[in-house]
Order: structure tokens, then C-alpha cells, then sequence
């Protein structure tokens, strides 16, 4: 198949042949959320363009983060729209009901207003009536009864009497009716007033609550453009950077066949020798994974490549152990690699079976040199194509890298 473009024709022989052109990046920086969507595209980005320059992998690093970050800002944006309309409705509605409230509250004034005036009205009654009893009243109807002039008359004089003592009976009755109706008016009336200045206070709390979220809203409309923004500078600076990255990738692939080749040259000059005596490696670092074995795709510069090791972070100066027994068969300074050493331990299937540790701040053995399964071979840094202290370790058979985890302790201990 032709490639027309130089990226394709790159990404199509780092696919096939499976060449490394990379090694990753260590852990972020601790002030990094590992849980945060942004961070993780940012270690990302950091370990898949670690072989190309400072200038790429920050403008890779801005455009990841604002990539990552960008549909949370169009959620937040979506949110808050959607609480705007809802507040509004909210204090639409907590407005009528105060409005509704309030109207009640008139209604019941008024009636326990109409029920006072009756209580006053009653009480009136009653005091006249008690003033014309207190002046006498009582002994006028019994004179009126002993003037009777005969059984008949008097019969009527005591109906008069007896009504007009009903009427002061009604007129009592009527009191204290009326004294009870207006009690229970004055405490409707008292309810309904509470009632309708905390549904006012409510609605001006639901008021204030959609003039927040307006707030909010524009907020987070003006954080969603200067994300846009952001991502559209970062584009343009990744852009940039594009042929630089190609050149450098080409550079990690040319590197990448000198050690094939070097290792392969070495088999075939030197012999492999005894046969590896088989088990599990030795852990050569103690530190934490932080990258994995295996091809990827590289989305800002569009070039497939292959991480051709396991990274473990470990603190800058830490001691690198044999992974086992051999004959050390390359160390020095190696491009991307930074300083690298690769130590032979026997034929394993066929192929000359061989560990290689890089990016080492200090090698403390040279070709040629027989090392024991756990001695020091050099101390964990950050050379070459590195952007923090690891250890970049792998697995070569007759040359060709092999997924590291395959032969480690599978507790990495």
C-alpha cells in the first residue's frame, strides 16, 4: 500500500514493524485532581508525545486539557440555562400564591372587621339594656301587672312582660355570639396574615434564587468562551509544532532500529549463549506504574506509535536492580532513551532474551560486564525524551520488544 502523506507512511511503519518512538511520562503533578477528566488528557498527552519537544508537549498539554474540560463547560452551561428557567417559573408561581395568599388575608380582614362592628353593635344593646334595668325597668312590669284590671288584661300584661324579657335574653345571647364570632375572625385573620408574609418572603427568596442562577449562567456561558478561545490558541500552537513532531518521530524511528539492530548484531557476533533458566523477573525498581506496553494513537499530530515498555515512577536516584542474571551488552547515551543499559540473560524460545532500563540519571556497569539477578545497576532519573523521573523497562526478544508484564511478578512487588 502507498502512503502519500509522510505521516501516514509513519504511522503505517510504526504500526507494521512496531517501533518504539516514545517512552511516557512519569505521574502528573500532585496538585492535579487524578480524578479530573482535564488531568488525565494532560498525563495522556505528556506521555504520548514525551520523545518530541518542550514547545509540542505544552501546546499538546493546553489543547488536551481544554478538549477534556470543554463538555463539562457546555454542561455547565446547559445546567444553569435549564435552572434559570426554573427559578423563574419557581418565583412566577411563589408570586401568585402570595398574591392569592394576600388577597385571602383582605377577605378574612374584612370579615372579622364586619364581625367587630357586630360585637360593638351587641355590646351597645346589652349596655342599654343593662342601663334601663339598673334605672328601674323591673319594678315598672310589676307594677304594670298589679294595675291589671282583670284576668284577661293580666294574662296580657305578662305576655308583654315575658317578651320584652326575651328580647333582653336575645339581646345577650347575641353578645356573646358575636364576641365568639369575632374571636374566631381575629385569629383567621391573624393566620391568614403569617400566611401571606411568608408566602411573600418566599417568593422574594425564589426571585433572589433566579437572579443567582441568571448570574451563574453568564458565568459559565463566559468561562465556556474563553475555553473555546483557549482550545482554538492551542490548536493553532500544536499545529505549528507538526513538523517539528514529524521529524522527531522519524528520529524515534531510525533510534529505534539501531537497537534492534545493535542487539541483533551483538546475537549474532557474540552468541546468546545458556539457556535462560526460566521464572518471573525481579521487580528492577521499587515504584509504581504509570504506563503501560502497547501501540496508541497519537491525536494531535496523527502518528501511530508504539510504547515499547513499562513506565514505573520512582523517586529521582532510586536504585535500579538487575531484572536477572546477564551480560550487560549495551550502556550509554541512547536519543530518546537518555542513558540505557541492556543486559543479555540467555536464549528464551528461540531468541535472545534481553532487559533494557532507560532514562537513568547515573549507570553503574559497561559492556561487556556480568551482573546477578538484584544488583545496582544505576539510579532512576529523567535523561532524554523524559518529563519526569521513571524508569522506562523492557522485554527484547532477538531485539524486538515484548509486553514487560508477561514476565514480572504479576503483583509488581
Amino acid at each position: 500500500m502507498r502512503f502519500r502523506r509522510p505521516d501516514r507512511l509513519i504511522a503505517a511503519l510504526l504500526c507494521l514493524l512496531g517501533i518504539a518512538g516514545l517512552v511516557l511520562a512519569g505521574p502528573s503533578p500532585a496538585a492535579a485532581d487524578p480524578g479530573d477528566d482535564a488531568s488525565r488528557a494532560v498525563r495522556r498527552a505528556e506521555a504520548l508525545l514525551e520523545n518530541a519537544s518542550a514547545a509540542a508537549r505544552a501546546a499538546a498539554s493546553k489543547l488536551a486539557r481544554a478538549t477534556a474540560s470543554l463538555p463539562a463547560a457546555q454542561n455547565r452551561v446547559a445546567t444553569t440555562r435549564g435552572i434559570v428557567v426554573a427559578t423563574r417559573v419557581q418565583a412566577h408561581v411563589a408570586r401568585r400564591q402570595a398574591d392569592t395568599v394576600r388577597g385571602e388575608y383582605q377577605r378574612v380582614a374584612d370579615n372579622y372587621t364586619a364581625a367587630s362592628g357586630r360585637l360593638e353593635e351587641a355590646r351597645a344593646r346589652v349596655e342599654e339594656i343593662a342601663q334601663v334595668s339598673y334605672m328601674g325597668s323591673n319594678l315598672d312590669r310589676f307594677n304594670m301587672l298589679i294595675d291589671a284590671t282583670g284576668p284577661q288584661d293580666l294574662m296580657d300584661r305578662i305576655g308583654i312582660v315575658e317578651h320584652l324579657m326575651t328580647q333582653e335574653q336575645e339581646a345577650v345571647r347575641t353578645l356573646f355570639g358575636a364576641r365568639r364570632e369575632a374571636r374566631i375572625a381575629r385569629d383567621r385573620a391573624g393566620a391568614a396574615k403569617r400566611a401571606a408574609e411568608a408566602a411573600e418572603r418566599a417568593a422574594a427568596d425564589k426571585y433572589h434564587a433566579a437572579q443567582t442562577a441568571q448570574a451563574a449562567a453568564l458565568q459559565a456561558r463566559q468561562a465556556l468562551q474563553h475555553l473555546m478561545l483557549a482550545r482554538q490558541t492551542a490548536l493553532r500552537a500544536a499545529e505549528a509544532q507538526r513538523s517539528t513532531v514529524l521529524a522527531q518521530y522519524r528520529a524515534a524511528l531510525r533510534a529505534e532500529r539501531r537497537v534492534r539492530t545493535a542487539m541483533r548484531g551483538w546475537e549474532n557476533r557474540d552468541g546468546v549463549g545458556s539457556h535462560y533458566p526460566g521464572g518471573r523477573l525481579l521487580m528492577p525498581v521499587h515504584g509504581w506504574k504509570t504506563s503501560d506496553y502497547g501501540n496508541r494513537y497519537d491525536p494531535y499530530y496523527r502518528v501511530w506509535q508504539l510504547h515499547a515498555g513499562t513506565d514505573f515512577a520512582a523517586g529521582s536516584g532510586s536504585p535500579i536492580r538487575a531484572a536477572a542474571s546477564g551480560r550487560v551488552i549495551q550502556a550509554g547515551w541512547n536519543g530518546g532513551y537518555g542513558q540505557y543499559t541492556c543486559i543479555n540473560h540467555g536464549r528464551l524460545g528461540g531468541s535472545g532474551f534481553t532487559t533494557c532500563y532507560a532514562h537513568q540519571s547515573r549507570m553503574h556497569v559497561h559492556v561487556g560486564e556480568y551482573v546477578r539477578r538484584g544488583e545496582v545497576i544505576g539510579r532512576v532519573g529523567s535523561t532524554g525524551a523524559s518529563t519526569g523521573a521513571h524508569l522506562h523497562f523492557e522485554t527484547r526478544f532477538g531485539g524486538a520488544p515484548r509486553n514487560p508484564l508477561n514476565y514480572l511478578p504479576g503483583c509488581l512487588c
